[in-house]
């Protein structure tokens, strides 16, 4: 017997593709569409009746009944009450699409002991679930689709834990078209809205905390994706899957459908934003007005270029553990970003394609498919923006390191420092040194620091930093440290000796340039 475990959707998704050319709805049809189901699981699964098919006028309806999974689990061990059928509606289209849609509600309560024997109660619990969609079953997925969810309940308790989750509702939309050049592939957008979040955790191990967020919106975009190649090595993994050992043959096929699917997209995007989150518990309250999260990737495939971005709006901490004095150093806004440019994923394909997948020790294979992601075997990140800004402080930085994978002596460093009201921040830092003298050396710091700055048309003070391959370092163009020179006695003959360093003082500190 061949085990082959798949999740609900890619059972409607193949239940769709085998039966796409079934315009007429019968009952002959229904039934292929239940062998076709049933014919991918276990013995007993394909038994136990929890897949029925029926027709229903123009479309068919597909019944999960999951309870009936479940007839032969020990109740002392887990029982789940409240578990009835649900139901998804199939119409096929002229065109070889399908329509999808289904209009459910979720209410369930029950119990499980963990290894330990230790009893969880749980409830879990959706008002609405209303979905419509249209199938390709050329690629196994929705072409579009809408989501609607209302009011989500979820709650646990066991003996150390207590766990209530809630959210208001959900909203998700999604929708393509082939991409351009006729190669095939697809471009996705989607969209997910929440509202209405919050999730309190207590136990016996940690206080109880509360989360809270009034808004939660995502968008995603996805150019290029190979749909179709995708699907395809799911299906083989699926046909393979109890297989300890593939053939030389298979393993030829399967590299030729990941070569097909390269590269896997030419942009990907999603970004998330929170808004109105809070985080309580017993030692206070924080959380900002607004927090975002992003992520990118996009560029030819032997150029890709990775993102990353975090930033937050309006801050706030209120706990006994942050001091009235440093308050004002919390910061009310951050902004995040880095990008790694590129990144040759054409090479890394092609590097996956030779690897050899029964080589008992692919460790070093590995590594060197790694290295062919970054060109010649140097890599740079970049920094757009770095700023941070409080009632004291208002810090921008933007910057460049570039390096090799093989060592990290050799690299080098770009970056521009603004920082506006500088005096504002020596004084909080001067203030603050009064109750505590270890940040005088700070504030020295700190004023060392503006003797080398230039100051901006906006009043900005500003620092251009330097630091080359060979270690010297310059700011606003005076070299502060010069090249990396050998190791003392380097390059001696025994019979010589180095002329000593002149004798500046023991207390000796070089002026800071005056500023322009």
């Amino acid at each position: 017997m061949r085990l082959k475990l798949v999740t609900a959707t890619s059972l409607l998704a193949l239940c769709l593709y085998a039966t796409a050319e079934a315009v007429e709805i019968n009952q002959d049809g229904a039934n292929t569409v239940r062998d076709t189901l049933t014919k991918l699981l276990p013995d007993d699964l394909a038994k136990s009746g929890f897949i029925t098919v029926n027709p229903a006028g123009t479309r068919y309806e597909i019944i999960y009944d999951l309870a009936k999974l479940l007839a032969k689990v020990d109740p002392a061990t887990f029982t789940i009450n409240g578990l009835t059928p649900f139901s998804t509606f199939a119409t096929p289209l002229d065109n070889g699409l399908w329509n999808i849609e289904g209009d459910d509600r979720f209410n369930v309560s029950g119990h499980f002991k963990d290894p330990d024997q230790k009893t969880t109660n749980f409830t879990y619990s959706i008002a609405s679930i209303v979905y419509s969609g249209v199938f390709d079953p050329a690629i196994s997925y929705l072409r579009s689709g809408t989501f609607a969810v209302k009011d989500v309940k979820v709650a646990s308790k066991s003996e150390t834990e207590e766990v209530h989750a809630a959210i208001a509702s959900m909203d998700q939309k999604l929708s393509s078209t082939d991409s351009a050049g006729g190669n095939g592939r697809i471009d996705f957008v989607g969209s997910a809205s929440m509202s209405g979040f919050v999730e309190q955790v207590s136990g016996l191990q940690m206080p109880p905390i509360e989360i809270r967020a009034g808004s939660i919106n995502v968008d995603a975009k996805v150019n290029g994706l190979p749909a179709k190649q995708i699907r395809d090595v799911v299906f083989f993994v699926l046909d393979h899957a109890d297989e300890k050992e593939l053939s030389s043959e298979n393993t030829d096929k399967i590299k030729t459908i990941a070569k097909e699917a390269f590269p896997l997209l030419t942009l990907f995007s999603e970004t998330i934003g929170v808004n109105d989150l809070s985080i309580t518990n017993e030692m206070g309250k924080g959380g900002a007005k607004a927090f975002g999260y992003t992520v990118a990737i996009e560029g030819p495939s032997d150029a890709m270029r990775f993102g990353f971005g975090m930033n937050a709006q309006e801050i706030r901490l209120d706990t006994p553990l942050m001091p009235a004095n440093y308050s004002t150093f919390m910061p009310t806004s951050f902004d995040l970003q880095l990008a790694v440019p590129n990144l040759d994923f054409a090479s890394f394909g092609n590097a996956l394609m030779a690897m050899d997948f029964k080589d008992k020790a692919p460790e070093k294979s590995g590594e060197e498919m790694g290295k062919t992601l970054f060109l010649d075997g140097r890599f740079a990140v970049e920094f757009p923006r770095i700023s941070a800004k409080s009632g004291v402080y208002d810090v921008d930085m933007t910057g460049k390191i570039e390096g090799r994978v093989d060592t990290e002596k050799d690299y080098s460093m770009e970056a521009i420092i603004l920082a506006r009201d500088l005096d504002k921040t020596i004084a909080a830092v001067q203030e603050l040194a009064k109750t505590d003298p270890d940040l005088n050396q700070v504030s020295f710091g700190i004023m060392m620091a503006k003797g080398f700055a230039k100051t901006d048309p906006d009043g900005r003070s500003r620092w251009d930093i330097s630091i080359s391959r060979d270690g010297s370092v310059a700011v606003n163009g005076q070299q502060i440290k010069g090249p990396d020179g050998p190791d003392q006695d380097e390059g001696l003959e025994p019979d010589q000796e180095q002329e000593p360093e002149p004798d500046q003082g023991q207390d000796a500190v070089p002026a800071p340039p005056q500023q322009p």
